[in-house]
């Protein structure tokens, strides 16, 4: 989906615009050094081997100068932590302020936020931030694994607005001890806190000795340039679509309650573009909600894979963008609103709405719906041994198929970018087993290129477990494009130990040893029909 040249549209000299793309990777690099720390030093499986976690730098007024190549759910709402961070606490050397209250710069609970500043010599305010965002499979709440449905923020875990983990190079012991009171798997929570604060410390060392070698001013104009390098590719790409337009699109997200609808339009203003979310459904009594920064993040998102390939990753990119929501909907929840599914399942959704009314500016560059999921697993109960324990994956599906080739099968789209755990380290530390990994061949919408498939995962449990499933696409499957057919839903089902009768699982249940779960992840859209020539249609549905 990207194309052209980055470099060439930036108004400096040749040697001046190798150097500052020699920044743009060193702020890149540094960023992907704190995730080799974090995914080394974690305790848990999701961010050791799942690597459920992202890392970004700041400049001095909390802009994203670089980042690793994590998650994009992450990385474009982490800008909303770095202002409740700098907003709430006086900052000094050697702090680390934790956050995860969604409605001061969070997202969903059990992503938990670490921002820390960068004070080179001389400053007497930061010249830099560095934060880091990693989901923890526990925070409390009602249910183990922090992400069955509640009735409101309160029963989804402990909430922690921006306050002082380290201070001054020091561990709040007390603010350390409340937390893990609240979290099941305390010691596991804590390795995973400490393992985010080294991340921090070594993104701090190696800023500071990039500003020594090259200099604090030349480190901090530099940062500013690129944000300007991509407003200006971002400026390029708008300028490319219509003097004057009004797009629309709408998608739904499923509920036991019934369908919500996500209404988007896109149009411009002058040199500026809005998208406008306003006749958003509100969700009262759903874990649907997403704040504002996971709707931010889903535009950010689609803005850069509209891109040239190479662009610096940065503010830049809604430097010219004007997002207009309705407080109270599914994209801009409001306390105490539960908000679980807002970051996994609805930040998807945003994304398939946002590509359906792009799509038609775009006819030849966007892809038909992905999977439109993150099919997130969590259960949790005690080992042989008695100790408890805590896991949660995200399950990868079909990506819709694009006007030059046919979708990925089995893969992680769009908004999660993560691993699976491996069936070895599954296996060792939990007591259940892999009974069956496959690709659900024909799950993918057909086309002239056919969408990707899913997979069917099948776990038998050999203790008494509660199983929590929170995914969507599971009526309606992915829409497809230019005749393209939809992909195939996905579904979860359990039976019993030594049963042949399958059940829907919808929610939590408590399921007993010899339980058996399998589940079937969406396809993706195809694209196109066998026989078409033209350009695309808009999106079965729009």
């Amino acid at each position: 989906m990207t194309t052209g040249d980055p470099a060439g549209a930036l108004p400096l000299s040749s040697s001046d615009r190798l150097r500052l793309d020699v920044f743009h990777h060193l702020f890149a690099s540094i960023a992907e050094e704190m995730g080799a720390c974090l995914q080394r030093s974690s305790f848990s499986p999701n961010i050791r081997e799942r690597r459920d976690f992202s890392c970004a730098l700041f400049d001095r007024e909390g802009r994203m100068i670089g980042q690793a190549a994590h998650l994009p759910v992450h990385l474009g709402s982490c800008p909303r932590s770095v202002e409740a961070a700098r907003a709430a606490v006086e900052l000094g050397p050697g702090d680390a302020v934790l956050l995860n209250d969604p409605f001061q710069g969070g997202t969903h609970l059990p992503d938990l936020t670490l921002v820390s500043p960068v004070f080179l010599p001389g400053d007497e305010t930061p010249s830099f931030f560095v934060a880091n965002r990693a989901h923890h499979a526990d925070v409390g709440g009602a249910f183990p694994g922090s992400m069955a449905p509640a009735l409101d923020v309160h029963g989804e875990g402990v909430r922690v607005p921006p306050i002082h983990l380290v201070r001054n190079g020091v561990i709040e012991r007390d603010v350390l001890r409340l937390l893990l009171a609240n979290m099941r798997v305390p010691e596991e929570r804590e390795g995973d806190l400490l393992a985010q604060w080294s991340t921090n410390r070594l993104g701090v060392e190696r800023l500071t000795a990039l500003a020594e070698e090259f200099g604090a001013e030349e480190a901090r104009r530099r940062g500013d340039e690129l944000i300007a390098w991509t407003s200006e590719l971002t400026d390029a790409l708008l300028a490319s679509w219509p003097a004057r337009f009004d797009v629309a699109f709408e998608d739904e997200l499923e509920s036991a309650a019934g369908s919500f609808a996500i209404r988007l339009r896109v149009s411009r203003e002058k040199k500026r573009v809005r998208f406008d979310f306003s006749a958003t459904d509100a969700a009262p009594g759903s874990h649907l909600n997403a704040p504002l920064a996971v709707a931010e993040s889903a535009v950010f998102y689609c803005l850069r894979a509209l891109l040239p390939a190479g662009t610096p990753t940065n503010a830049g990119c809604l430097a010219a963008i004007d997002i207009v929501t309705r407080p109270g909907t599914l994209v801009d929840a409001r306390y105490p609103a539960s908000v679980a599914a807002g970051n996994v399942e609805t930040s998807q959704r945003i994304v398939d709405t946002i590509l359906g009314a792009l799509v038609q500016l775009e006819p030849e560059r966007i892809p038909a719906a992905s999977a439109g999921t993150m099919s997130n697993l969590t259960f949790a109960g005690e080992r042989g041994d008695g100790e408890r324990y805590t896991y949660y994956e995200t399950i990868p599906g079909g990506a819709g198929a694009g006007p030059l080739r046919r979708g990925a099968s089995m893969v992680q789209t769009h908004m999660t970018n993560t691993r699976n755990t491996p069936i070895e380290e599954f296996e060792l530390l939990y007591p259940a087993r892999v009974v069956a990994l496959e690709r659900r061949r024909g799950s993918g919408g057909p086309g002239r290129h056919a969408g990707g498939d899913g997979l069917r995962r099948t776990l038998r449990f050999l203790r008494a477990v509660d199983v929590a499933w929170i995914a969507q696409r599971q009526s309606k499957g992915p829409w497809g494009l230019g005749g393209g057919a939809p992909g195939c839903s996905g579904r979860a089902r359990w039976r019993a130990g030594g049963t042949d009768r399958w059940h829907q699982l919808e929610g939590a249940v408590r399921l007993e040893a010899g339980a058996e779960l399998r589940i079937e992840t969406p396809g993706g859209g195809g694209w196109g029909e066998p026989a078409a020539t033209g350009p695309a249609s808009p999106p079965q549905g729009s």
